[in-house]
């Protein structure tokens, strides 16, 4: 399956905000904790660019389906399933902080690493990767009239 550009600016920028995550974590740690704050925070990450890509194959699957209907059934579904998916990667950091298995610091990077997504698209969105026709000047336009 061929990504398109807007999927892979997603993806390149959720990787810059997690290593702008792990930078800021280690920085303010300052101690053998940040370790474990950045697996965290990658291991989310990953997660996230999974979950991109996922959000890309139902698009791309949504609108080849021509029961309008059943192609808001398809979307809601697969909304659904990435939190779920979100969520028992979060319920298993959680169990494994509850039994001492890994330290606090990872724990939260995992819920650090959760916003990864979000400000990649804010970024995405602010360097207007997604204008494959430039739509938004024309919007732009209609404002200066009015």
């Amino acid at each position: 399956m061929k990504l398109s550009k807007l999927t892979k600016a997603m993806m390149m920028m959720t990787g810059a905000a997690a290593l702008v995550m792990i930078a800021a974590g280690a920085a303010v740690l300052r101690s053998p904790a940040a370790i474990p704050f950045a697996l965290g925070v990658v291991v989310m990450s990953a997660v996230n660019v999974f979950k991109i890509y996922l959000l890309e194959r139902t698009v791309n699957a949504a609108t080849d389906i021509e029961n309008i209907d059943a192609g808001k059934n398809y979307m809601r579904l697969q909304y659904l399933l990435r939190y779920f998916i979100t969520g028992v990667v979060l319920l298993v950091f959680g169990l494994l902080y509850w039994q001492e298995l890994i330290p606090e610091a990872s724990a939260w990077g995992a819920v650090f690493g959760i916003f990864t997504m979000q400000i990649s698209i804010m970024i995405v969105r602010h360097l207007k990767f997604d204008d494959d026709n430039n739509d938004n000047d024309i919007d732009e336009n209609k404002n200066d009239e009015l």
